[in-house]
Order: structure tokens, then sequence, then C-alpha cells
């Protein structure tokens, strides 16, 4: 049989065929990490090409942090169950006295009730035979003694009972992120910040990694729910004004390249390393991925950047990744992602290799049929 014209056609088709890229959903390794060498005119790198292995693992553990929203918290002070007084509280005196001439309940009467006394803005209150009174800034008790003590300089017999009702100052306000935001009393100064959450219904469901933020004043404070149940010392202890927001982390990375999902992924905990972020964008894809070449990019402020080895030597620098190793495997379990990070799965030259040489294949029976 000779070589005919139409073997020659296919030949060339073949040919033509194999010099052809086909097309990807992603770049090579090399591809990507090209820019990384200086160029043949002398331009310096793009960006830093770092390998995450079990030598590298620790040392980039102490590189610094970007894209943390994170803030300093509060830890539970242990104060006692007993309200303080303040501004804007309600207070019902009940003087106790006997006798028959008793001056303040008069005659035939044993008690005296002095109800919805407001406590004025320079802490005191008005009682009759006794004038103005300081009590903001003790508790109950301690109010209850003191008033006490002003009328058994007149009424040798009095007893006295007081009730507070906590006004605006001693109340703190629940604002989003619970069944039933609102403006809630704080009956003692041991009222807790899980213990207020769960007065407003808890969290809401559906959140990713909800996160509290505590605002006191001009400080603001934030620590994640989980945090709070796991270690009951950061409970903190709710202050009168303080404003309460739950709120779902707002730290993303993207996943992109022949990943088992390309999309955007919220922190669904406080600490996501690079195996989690995998196993949550669904591992790479086993038919086009390159297992060698999982990368993670992440940009640095120019105000971190270091010579020594203690951080980045760019500001922009790639992070490579081989899961075909157990060293690789091991150091991406630890290997912490940040918010803001691209965790791309680039192509495997294999697999577009066995793409090229099925399109011969069907080439050369495109030919045979001829």
């Amino acid at each position: 049989m000779g070589f005919s014209y139409r073997h020659l056609m296919a030949a060339g088709l073949c040919v033509t065929l194999a010099a052809c890229n086909t097309p990807r959903g992603a770049g090579f390794q090399s591809e990507v990490i090209a820019a990384a060498r200086p160029s043949q005119s002398g331009e310096e790198a793009a960006f830093e090409v770092v390998a995450v292995t079990r030598d590298t693992q620790s040392g980039l553990a102490a590189w610094p942090v970007v894209g943390d929203t994170s803030r300093s918290w509060i830890r539970n002070a242990g104060q006692p169950s007993s309200l303080i007084i303040n501004t804007g509280d309600v207070v019902t005196v009940t003087v106790w006295e006997t006798g028959e001439n008793a001056l303040l309940a008069g005659a035939g009467g044993s008690a005296a009730q002095l109800q919805d006394v407001v406590v004025s803005s320079n802490g005191e209150v008005f009682l009759p035979f006794v004038g103005d009174l300081k009590i903001s800034g003790m508790s109950p008790e301690t109010a209850r003694q003191r008033i006490e003590e002003k009328y058994l300089e007149t009424i040798p017999s009095a007893q006295v009972q007081i009730a507070v009702t906590p006004g605006r100052a001693n109340t703190a306000n629940l604002v989003s992120g619970v069944g039933a935001p609102g403006v809630y009393p704080l009956e003692g100064r041991n009222v807790t910040v899980l213990s207020l959450i769960a007065q407003g219904g808890g969290a809401r469901g559906g959140m990713a990694n909800p996160q509290v933020k505590l605002i006191r004043g001009s400080s603001v404070y934030g620590i994640s729910l989980d945090r709070l149940f796991d270690n009951p010392s950061l409970d903190a202890e709710v202050q009168g004004g303080d404003r309460i927001l739950i709120e779902e982390d707002d730290r993303t990375f993207l996943a992109l390249g022949a990943a088992g999902t390309q999309s955007e992924f919220v922190f669904p905990d406080d600490r996501v390393t690079a195996l989690q972020a995998l196993s949550l964008i669904g591992g790479v894809d086993a038919g086009r991925a390159n297992p060698k070449g999982v990368l993670v990019l992440r940009e640095y402020p120019a105000s971190v950047l270091r010579t020594d080895g203690t951080g980045p030597a760019k500001e922009r620098v790639v992070f490579t990744v081989d899961l075909t190793t157990a060293d690789g495997l091991f150091a991406a379990r630890n290997f912490e992602i940040m918010s803001g990070d691209l965790v791309y799965a680039t192509e495997s030259p294999i697999n577009s290799a066995r793409s090229v040489l099925g399109l011969i294949g069907s080439a050369l029976g495109i030919s045979n049929s001829l």
C-alpha cells in the first residue's frame, strides 16, 4: 500500500493540531510563575515565589498578617451581681416607721412609699425630710443603708426598702444579628455578652463564622462567637451604653483555575489553612489539575517588606503547594490562608498532551475514513 495524498493531508492535519494550544481553563504552573524570573532586559522580577514545605512553614508563620479585620477584646472581670445605680435610674423608696404619729405615713399608717424617684443628672434623689441625697455609683443595698441612716436622724424607728429600675444609662443595645434586637436593661454588673445575646434570642442563623462587635464609647472590640463559646474567660461583662452587633465574617478568598469550584468563599472559621481551603472548594479537578502546582497568590503592603527572610521581599508573593508528597500535605495543613488570597489550581501539562493525542487520533480516524 502506498502513502496516498489523503494520508498526507491527514498527517499534515495531525502536525497542525499538535502545534496548536488546546483549550484550557487554567494556566500551567510554569506560565504563572514565569514573571518571577528577571527578564533578559534586566527588569526586576515581578513577584516572589516561595515553596510551602516543612523547611519553610515555621518561618512563614511569622510573616506579617494581611487582610485581617480582627480587633482586640476584653476579658471577664468577675463583677458582682448587684447593680450600680446610675443617672436616669428610677428608684422606689419605702420607709417603714412605728408609732401613732408617723412622720411620713401619717396617722395610723406604717409605711410611706416614694414612687418613681428619678436619679438626676448629678446622681441625686430628693427625699422628704432628707433633701437631695447622692446615690449614683452605689449598689442598691449601699443606697438603702445610706437613705436609712439619713431617716434615722429624724425618725428613730425608720426602716427603708428600695427597688431600682434601670434607666437608659444602665441599658445595652443589641443592634443587629440577633432574633430580637432592642434596648435591654442591665439588672446587675455581671450581665455578660453571651447572656445578653441569649436574651435577644441568640445569633441569627445562616451567618458564616459570626463575629461579635462591641462598641463602648469610642472603642470598638471584636471577637468570633465561637471563641466566646469556647473560652468563658472571654465572656466580658456588659456596661451601660454598650452596643453589640453580630455580623458575618467579612474575610474572603478566591478559588480559580482547575479547582473543584471557582468562586469567592467566606471564612467559615477564624483560621483557615490551605488544606481546609482546598476542601471548601471541592479539591482540584482530577481530570485537569496539576496536584504539584496549587498556588496561593497574595499581596503585601510595601511597609512590611523585608530583606532578611523574616517577611516577604516583594509586594506580590506566589506560594506553591505540592499535594503529591506527605511533606507538602503536612505543610499545607499548617499554612494559613489570609483574606484576599487567591487559591489557583494550575492545569496539568500531561492532560493537555492527552488532549492533543486525542485530537490526533481523531484526525487519523478521519483519514482512514476518507
